[in-house]
């Protein structure tokens, strides 16, 4: 069980600023770059004309049509197709072996979920549609999602307080990914850093070949390395203090970064994005980075009060 809920949590907080302080432009742009260029029927987008009307203030400035509105005497927005759908699947990982500790003894899952959070954030600003999905070897179980932020909020926490009985099985996460009908909505995995392995690349693929993916994975700390509090394993089990050991540590931590290496490796080369960390601090952080290149500056000018904003968030 989670110690206590979410209500105490800073990243959550950040997390509802951010997504109640940025402007819906900037969250279509934002969103954009986590989906690429993936055909839809809403707007706003960049792919082929559908309507013109009156620009207003939730346009962006980049859909105005400086000619026409020349010719009008007045701005006008170009209403083209937009490049993703108004769905996101999130798929977190509920196996036992996700209440494992991070280094700074915040637990797997609670990284996991913020990062989830952060997302819903952004897609609810969006008015996206959310369905959220556990898993583990036991059972899988979708929660589809209408309202807000801290409604969604409450549904994780609820699942996470939740029993941890059974171990993982991330080959049933993905093929429930490849099973998805609507082609190009968003799809986020969330588990942690050891699970997904080879026999899971073919699979993401195929994932990644019709829907744009993500995913998340959580680094937890090296159990043969010291630290200030004694680590346990996914049954609750301490590590023996006579097993902290610096070069068994070591030899772990170069498998652990070649092994994540390989895995972004092949993730990029699929078109598939990957955000790794070891806490919701540093989690938020990659994701905003992840993200914020949607922010820049655009030569006409536009963007520099949202990209500041998300930033100083």
């Amino acid at each position: 069980m989670i110690p206590s809920t979410s209500h105490d949590d800073p990243i959550r907080r950040k997390i509802e600023r951010l997504g109640s302080s940025l402007s819906l432009p900037t969250v279509h742009r934002a969103l954009g770059i986590l989906e690429g260029e993936h055909p839809s029927g809403r707007a706003p987008g960049n792919g082929d004309f559908m309507d013109i009307r009156p620009y207003t203030t939730e346009d962006e400035a980049r859909s105005i049509d400086w000619k026409a509105s020349a010719r009008m005497g007045r701005p006008v927005a170009v209403r083209r197709e937009r490049m993703a759908t108004s769905r996101v699947w999130m798929l977190l990982d509920t196996g036992r072996e996700m209440t494992g500790t991070c280094a700074d003894g915040e637990k797997a899952f609670m990284v996991a979920a913020n990062a989830l959070c952060l997302v819903a954030a952004l897609s609810l600003r969006r008015f996206d549609d959310i369905s959220f999905v556990t898993g583990d070897s036991h059972s899988i179980v979708r929660m589809p999602f209408h309202g807000t932020l801290p409604r969604f909020e409450a549904i994780v926490d609820s699942r996470l307080r939740d029993g941890w009985d059974h171990p993982r099985d991330v080959g049933a996460l993905v093929s429930y990914a490849n099973r998805i009908a609507d082609r190009r909505s968003l799809v986020i995995i969330a588990t942690d850093a050891h699970a997904i392995t080879d026999e899971h690349i073919q699979d993401l693929a195929r994932v990644a070949h019709t829907h744009p993916l993500l995913v998340v994975s959580v680094s937890t700390a090296n159990p043969l390395r010291g630290h200030r509090y004694r680590l346990s394993d996914g049954r609750g089990r301490r590590i023996p203090a006579f097993m902290i050991d610096p070069e068994a540590a070591d030899e772990i931590d170069a498998r652990r970064a070649y092994s994540s290496a390989r895995l972004d490796r092949e993730l990029t080369h699929m078109g598939a994005r990957h955000v790794q960390a070891d806490s919701s601090q540093t989690m938020f952080d990659r994701l905003i980075h992840e993200v914020s290149r949607a922010l820049a500056p655009s030569r006409s000018g536009s963007g520099f009060a949202d990209a500041s904003s998300w930033r100083r968030t």
